[in-house]
Parts: structure tokens; C-alpha cells; sequence
């Protein structure tokens, strides 16, 4: 009897082990991919696909410190992924299982060797920079014609934010991104680890605070494609959808990005591997399927953000590949900055700081 209960039990070991590796659960960006990739990958591999989505660093890292996420392939931006993996929380890349490799581009594979050197363990899924969307026809008729739509200005001078108050402003909720920028804006190293720099950021937003609607780092789409905002500091793919809702939309919006002139911060989304990851080996099958040039194609077709894959750039529509606001000059990419994680103790000092701005007290 115990020998079959032995028997049994191993039986439902299997079965239950079996039942985990024909299943793989991604945690990525809201509005981040074409569903139609999702289908593609469960028909193509016969593995279920369990699709979760976020909107903020914070709220994965939270997760991905726990321990226990449950999650098989995660996209953290480059500073996390660098965090984190100091923390522990990724496996390496097995490459002999990741074929695909081999269409990745080393513009974006020597940069991203800053965050997890030798790329050891995420590849890039998408890179981007953070600036400022708007209503171009709404901004003008506020601002003028010669509007400063390209530059830091438009949302750092109070006397220009009080005016735009009234038509609608969001920030992005990323204090990793929002500070820097405060920071670049104002002449100082938009890097700088040195509490004392960063402080400097306070007075910048305090100014501005009472004309900013609300922090969120997804909302902003849909408003800016509506009409319900006039300005959204945000991210360049994001912004891109906006404009092309409002297109399809025929709605009288006209969106416009822009990096800012001063200097933009230029992020990497990367996918890796969490150490407790439930089935390693499907993640490594999804992360190939992404690298594959056509399916990563699609991807940016769809999010219009650019990609680490150079291989995928023959399938890109031309209004991707085309357009410098995706895939800027090489003139354009010198003038993007990039940063680094803060340690600790002065994260603590950019949580305590941002809470305070975003409370304007």
C-alpha cells in the first residue's frame, strides 16, 4: 500500500511538472506589444502564455525583491535590471538555448553592457528617451506659434505651465526619469548620486507643482489622444501611439513628440529571467521567439518604440524606422544621457523627495 501511495503521489509530481513546463507567464509594460504575437507564440510552441502587465519600476522591483513572483521572463528598465541584479534576483542567460542572439545590435548591446555587463543576463526588448508630448494646435494657440515644444522650457518655466494648467498637464510617476530630467534642465549632472545635487530638483517642481494634473505613467496616452490634456511628459513610444489614436480617431488632435533640445534621457526595457522562475526553460524559448526579426518587428510596428534587434529592421514599417523621434540621428543619440541606480540609501532620499513633490508639500 505505501509503495502505491509512493507511486501515486510521484505520478502527480509529474503530472504537475509537466502541467508548469507547458506554461509560461510573462510580466511586462502595459500597451507594450501586439497581442497578436501572444497567438502567434502559444500556436507556434504549444506552450500557454499567462500575460500580466504593470505601469511602473517600482511596482516590479517591489515584486521582484519579495522573492516569489511567480513570473518566468520580466521587463525591467535598464537602472532596475542593474539593481537587481546585484540583489540577486536573475538567473544568467543559458545563450546555447537563445539561437536568435545573433540579430541583436551592438549599438544597443554596448550600451545596455553598462546596467548587466556582457549582457549576461536580460536581453533589450525596447529602447526609448523621455520627453514631451503635446497638443501642438492647443499649445500654440496658448503659447503662441513659436511655442517651445522641443525644449525643457515648455514644462519647467512656471509662467509657461500656469498658462497650460488650464488645457491639461501630466508627469510622468517615475521619479528615476522626472528627476534627472529636473536636473539636466537646471545645468547639473542629470546622473548625480550626490543628495545634495539632487535636492536642487525640489525647487524646480514646487514652482511648477500647482500647474501639474496628475503623476501617472499610462494614463496619459489616451488622454493625450482624446483632447483631455494638452501637454504629457512622457515616453517617446507612448507619446507615438497617442498621436496615431488621434489620427485614427479623426478627433482635431494633433500630437507631436519631442526629445528636448537640452538633453533626453535615453532608457532600455530589458527581459530577464527571475533566479526562482518557475520554468526557466520555457522563458528561454520566449525570449528567442521575441528575438526572432519579424516577431520583434511587429512589436515595434505596433508600440512605435525602438528596438535592440538589428536584424528586425528590414521588417519595420517605414513610418518606425523612418521617423528620428524612434530611431534618432546618430548626431541626435550623442545629445541622450543615460543614468545610473542610486544606491540605498540615497534611493531613499528620491523616494522621500518625489513623495514630497508630488504632494506639493
Amino acid at each position: 500500500m505505501k509503495t502505491s501511495l509512493l507511486t501515486f503521489t510521484a505520478g502527480i509530481a509529474l503530472a504537475a511538472a509537466t502541467a508548469q513546463a507547458e506554461e509560461v507567464r510573462v510580466y511586462n509594460w502595459s500597451d507594450y506589444i501586439d497581442e497578436s504575437l501572444l497567438e502567434k507564440f502559444e500556436q507556434e510552441t504549444g506552450i500557454d502564455l499567462i500575460y500580466d502587465v504593470f505601469d511602473s519600476n517600482e511596482v516590479l522591483e517591489t515584486k521582484m525583491l519579495a522573492g516569489g513572483s511567480g513570473y518566468d521572463v520580466v521587463v525591467p528598465t535598464g537602472t532596475f535590471l542593474q539593481r537587481q541584479i546585484e540583489a540577486g534576483s536573475f538567473q544568467k542567460l543559458d545563450k546555447s538555448k537563445l539561437p536568435n542572439l545573433e540579430n541583436m545590435w551592438d549599438v544597443i548591446s554596448s550600451r545596455t553592457d553598462k546596467y548587466d555587463p556582457g549582457n549576461e543576463y536580460a536581453i533589450n526588448y525596447m529602447w526609448g528617451t523621455t520627453g514631451i508630448g503635446v497638443n501642438v494646435p492647443k499649445i500654440q494657440e496658448i503659447l503662441g506659434e513659436d511655442a517651445p515644444i522641443d525644449s525643457w522650457d515648455l514644462v519647467f518655466k512656471p509662467e509657461n505651465m500656469e498658462k497650460l494648467a488650464a488645457c491639461g498637464v501630466y508627469f510622468l510617476d517615475a521619479p528615476s526619469e522626472m528627476i534627472p530630467a529636473a536636473l539636466k534642465y537646471i545645468g547639473e549632472d542629470p546622473d548625480s548620486h550626490d543628495p545634495d545635487v539632487i535636492a536642487k530638483a525640489e525647487p524646480v517642481y514646487m514652482a511648477i507643482r500647482p500647474y501639474i494634473s496628475k503623476f501617472h505613467s499610462s494614463e496619459y496616452i489616451n488622454a493625450l489622444a482624446n483632447g483631455d490634456i494638452c501637454v504629457a511628459v512622457g515616453w517617446s513610444g507612448d507619446i507615438l501611439q497617442a498621436r496615431d489614436r488621434a489620427a485614427e480617431a479623426e478627433n482635431g488632435v494633433e500630437v507631436a513628440y519631442n526629445a528636448p533640445k537640452e538633453g533626453a534621457q535615453m532608457w532600455f526595457d530589458e527581459m530577464a529571467i527571475p533566479v526562482d522562475a518557475p520554468n526557466p526553460d520555457g522563458a528561454h524559448v520566449f525570449l528567442n521567439f521575441i528575438m526572432d526579426p519579424e516577431n520583434m518587428a511587429a512589436a515595434s510596428n505596433y508600440v512605435y518604440y525602438a528596438n535592440g534587434n538589428k536584424a528586425s529592421q528590414a521588417f519595420l514599417a517605414d513610418d518606425v524606422i523612418g521617423d528620428p523621434a524612434i530611431y534618432p540621428s546618430e548626431e541626435a543619440l550623442e545629445n541622450l544621457f543615460t543614468t545610473t541606480p542610486y544606491e540605498p540609501k540615497v534611493q531613499r532620499v528620491v523616494t522621500r523627495l518625489w513623495t514630497k513633490i508630488k504632494s506639493g508639500s
